[in-house]
């Protein structure tokens, strides 16, 4: 018969088991979660003052984003209209003009071709240029046939320019132009937006741990005899910590919906000058807004933020208030 020590008997019933003891972690966070947001709630005043400012700092990125985005798009839809002008030499016959026309839809970096006849390019040049009557007198047509070519959605820069190498060097082309050079500019700046993107994100990210940290730090000021008392009836610094964490996270994702608001907000009163200037200009650019990743990406990236300015502010304040 084994003997068995009746105080640690006791003390081994006396423990909870693992499903209460989660229980109770979960129900102390959910306690926490809606103490945080009561207490936001009780004090609206600063708590409208410090979303605002989270919600303007974060509206800036956020903005520079959605410009980034329509920026690309506008440069994908330049990509997609560049176009290769094929000017063939004045001997070339229409039949050869076209069998060429022809073989270049074979190849696997052109999406489609046109072909322009001398005739028709007169014709069109009568039309466009004023100068009929002084077109008429002329013996001959000095225009050649022309082939537009038009390559692939995907096609980079440099397989353009290797492509225009490559038509230029058929015997019966003259000419092969393509205006590159205020394409690269384009991509240029855009990569450039890009980086200016990145680096004001951060930036901003910054100031809102700098913004959610120091509004943390005042609000374990205020509770300061609060949490001597609490630690002198044995509660542990997770458990003191936890409300604090939760308000970083109200105060993130207020700020997240707000500056998500504000962009939209703005982006509205653009759409009426864009509608304008589509009717000015004869286009059908439509300005992009955040869809639901972006929208989803921006509370997620707020409430970290919220979060992690406040566990900072927390594990720096916190441990200095000691009962003596």
């Amino acid at each position: 018969m084994t003997w068995r020590n009746p105080v640690t008997e006791g003390l081994r019933q006396s423990q909870p088991g693992l499903f209460t003891r989660l229980r109770a972690w979960f129900s102390h966070h959910l306690q926490s979660l809606v103490f945080s947001l009561g207490k936001i709630y009780r004090s609206p005043l600063p708590t409208i003052m410090t979303v605002a400012v989270i919600a303007i700092t974060l509206t800036l990125p956020a903005g520079f984003y959605l410009f980034l985005k329509n920026l690309e798009r506008v440069s994908g839809d330049f990509r997609s209209s560049t176009q290769i002008s094929l000017y063939l030499k004045l001997d070339t016959s229409d039949n050869d003009a076209r069998a060429l026309e022809i073989s270049l839809k074979e190849l696997v970096d052109i999406a489609d071709t046109s072909f322009i006849s001398r005739e028709q390019a007169l014709n069109e040049f009568k039309q466009n240029s004023g100068f009929g009557e002084s077109i008429e007198q002329l013996d001959n047509n000095p225009l050649p046939h022309t082939i537009v070519v038009q390559p692939v959605h995907e096609i980079d820069p440099l397989r353009i320019k290797t492509l225009v190498s490559q038509l230029q060097a058929d015997p019966r082309v003259d000419i092969a132009k393509l205006d590159t050079e205020w394409l690269e500019r384009l991509y240029t700046i855009v990569d450039m937006a890009r980086r200016s993107v990145i680096i004001i994100s951060l930036l901003f990210s910054f100031a809102v741990l700098l913004t959610i940290g120091n509004t943390i730090r005042l609000d374990i000021q205020n509770r300061y005899q609060e949490i001597i008392v609490t630690k002198l009836i044995g509660a542990t610094d997770a458990f003191i910590r936890r409300p604090f964490l939760y308000g970083g996270v109200w105060y993130g994702l207020l700020g997240g919906l707000l500056a998500w608001l504000l962009v939209e907000f703005s982006a509205l009163m653009l759409s009426g000058p864009v509608a304008r200037l589509n009717q000015l200009y004869r286009a059908n650019f439509e300005l992009v807004t955040f869809n639901f990743t972006d929208f989803m990406i921006l509370l997620a990236a707020s409430t970290l933020l919220g979060l992690a300015g406040s566990w900072l502010a927390v594990a720096r304040h916190l441990n200095d208030i000691e009962p003596k």
